[in-house]
C-alpha cells in the first residue's frame, strides 16, 4: 500500500523561547530561586517576540513555573487569547552554586569547600546532569506538540536545558563551553515536526535589538545557566 503523503495538518511547530533579562542587580546565579522578575528592558523583549508572533498559528503557550519565565509568557498568551499553562519539566537546570555570584574574584569559587563540585565537567559535577536535562525536555516538547497538532506551539524555558535539548536534537554533544551557547535573552528555538518526528531545527532573536551591545550576537550567560 502507498504510504499517505505528508499534509499540513502533519505539521506542528514548537517554540522553545528563552525569558527575557531578569532583575538581577547583585549578580546572584539565581537558578530555581523565586522572587526573579524580569526587568523594565525583559518586559520590553517579552513585547517584541509577543509582536513578533503575533501573526503565527499559536494555540499553545506553557511555561516554567519560574517568575521570569511567566512573566515572558504572558504577553505572548495575550495576543492569542490564551491561557499559559505550565510545566515543571521547563524549568531551570539544578544548580549547586545557586544563590551565590560565581566567579574567581569575589565569587563562590575563592572558596576552596567549592572545588570539590568542579571536577567533572561531562557530567557535570556541579548540577543537574545534561542527559537528565534533555529527557524532561524532550518530555515538555512533545507534550506542547500534542497540545498543539497541526498548529504551533511557544514552551518558555531558560538557556541550559534550551541549548542541551538542541544539542541532542542536532546530535552534538551535551557538555561544552557555556560561552558557545547560540541561546540569547528572549531567542526562539524552533522545532518543526512531521508527526512524531522533528525534521527541521531553527533559531531567531527577535528582540536582538534590545541586547545590550557586548551581548548582541554573542552567547548571554558564561556561568553555568541562566
Amino acid at each position: 500500500m502507498a504510504q499517505k503523503p505528508q499534509t499540513n495538518r502533519d505539521v506542528t511547530i514548537v517554540h522553545l523561547m528563552r525569558h527575557g533579562e531578569v532583575h538581577n542587580p547583585h549578580g546572584i546565579l539565581y537558578g530555581r530561586l523565586p522572587d526573579y522578575h524580569l526587568s523594565e528592558l525583559g518586559l520590553k523583549m517579552a513585547e517584541r517576540v509577543a509582536d513578533h508572533l503575533a501573526g503565527r498559528d499559536i494555540t499553545h503557550v506553557v511555561s516554567s513555573p519560574l517568575e521570569r519565565a511567566q512573566e515572558t509568557a504572558t504577553p505572548i498568551a495575550d495576543r492569542h487569547g490564551l491561557e499559559i499553562a505550565t510545566d515543571d519539566r521547563l524549568i531551570e537546570a539544578e544548580n549547586i552554586f545557586q544563590g551565590k555570584t560565581f566567579g574567581v574574584g569575589d565569587g563562590s569559587l575563592k572558596n576552596p569547600t567549592h572545588w570539590k563540585h568542579l571536577t567533572n565537567p561531562f557530567k557535570p559535577s556541579w548540577g543537574e546532569p545534561y542527559i537528565e536535562q534533555v529527557v524532561r525536555m524532550m518530555g515538555a516538547l512533545g507534550a506542547a506538540r500534542d497540545a498543539a497538532r497541526g498548529h504551533e506551539a511557544v514552551c518558555v524555558s531558560h538557556q541550559l536545558p534550551i541549548w542541551v535539548t538542541r544539542s541532542f536534537v542536532e546530535r552534538r554533544r551535551l557538555w561544552h563551553d557555556p560561552r558557545n551557547r547560540q541561546c540569547s535573552l528572549a531567542s526562539l528555538t524552533t522545532f518543526t515536526y512531521e508527526g512524531d518526528k522533528i525534521v527541521s531545527v531553527g533559531y531567531s532573536e527577535p528582540a536582538r535589538d534590545l541586547l545590550p551591545a557586548k551581548l548582541a550576537g554573542k552567547t548571554q550567560n558564561k556561568s553555568f545557566g541562566a
